[in-house]
């Protein structure tokens, strides 16, 4: 199914305050909810929906002082993707020094009310991704806000289905977790300065028994960056050198190669 773009003189957007900064291309997508609540009526009224999106164009021009709306693009219930600052323009959304990396795509849930994502929301989250892909020089990746931001967005429901891979609703789910597969420590493992503890521990064995060669020591250092840099690059994500969740998950569940 094509995108069903609302354009902003659809849902009646404010002019910007300025120019938008040029966006060339990114990495890929981060995914945003509201952050407050969202009156589950949207659900069956898309007139609700219009009238949510311009109370946040308000919020972020008279409250934030930004020139526009924040997100690159807005996914409502109704499988329709409303146009924000659009392609090739910089968001400002994902946080000071990160808005260059990755559109902003939100969906209209938030923390009460509507917090669990219908199948319409993710399904226009998936036609917006696609959408900046294809006409954005949007790369690969598909992360939420609090991916190296420090954040609750987009909440539990949206950010589980992120890590899942963002599965289309009604196609092929990727398979569950394995039950060997250790829960994420809850830190981000990086250097410098050096870390320690038992989940450094815990990923260099399991980084060992892939066949990697490194010291299990408890330590993360620059030579267990080089490893984690090595394996980014092997699987295809973002070689940062930091041990997140994606990069835990895939040590345990990638294709051996």
């Amino acid at each position: 199914m094509a995108i069903d773009l609302v354009l902003r003189r659809d849902w009646n957007a404010r002019a910007p305050r300025g120019d938008y900064t040029q966006l060339d291309s990114t990495k890929g997508v981060k995914v945003h909810y509201t952050g407050g609540r969202v009156n589950p009526g949207i659900v069956s009224d898309h007139d609700g929906c219009v009238s949510l999106v311009r109370s946040i164009q308000a919020h972020h021009m008279d409250g934030n002082a930004w020139i526009d709306i924040g997100y690159s693009y807005v996914a409502c219930p109704h499988r329709k993707v409303f146009e924000g600052r659009g392609l090739h323009h910089l968001p400002a959304a994902n946080g000071p020094g990160l808005n260059a990396g990755h559109y902003a795509v939100l969906g209209l849930v938030g923390n009460s009310g509507l917090v669990q994502p219908p199948d319409g929301v993710l399904h226009a989250i998936l036609d917006a991704v696609q959408y900046v892909r294809d006409r954005g020089h949007a790369g690969k990746e598909v992360k939420g806000h609090r991916d190296g931001y420090s954040t609750d967005c987009p909440g539990d429901p949206l950010y589980a289905w992120v890590r899942r891979g963002a599965p289309r609703p009604g196609g092929s789910t990727p398979p569950p977790t394995p039950p060997d597969t250790p829960p994420f420590p809850g830190r981000l493992l990086k250097y410098p300065p050096v870390m320690r503890g038992e989940d450094v521990r815990t990923w260099q064995r399991q980084m060992r028994t892939r066949g990697w060669e490194l010291d299990v020591d408890g330590a993360y250092g620059p030579g267990s960056r080089d490893v984690c840099r090595g394996f980014q690059r092997q699987q295809g994500i973002e070689d940062d050198g930091i041990v997140g969740p994606l990069t835990w998950r895939l040590a345990w569940e990638a294709p051996a190669r």
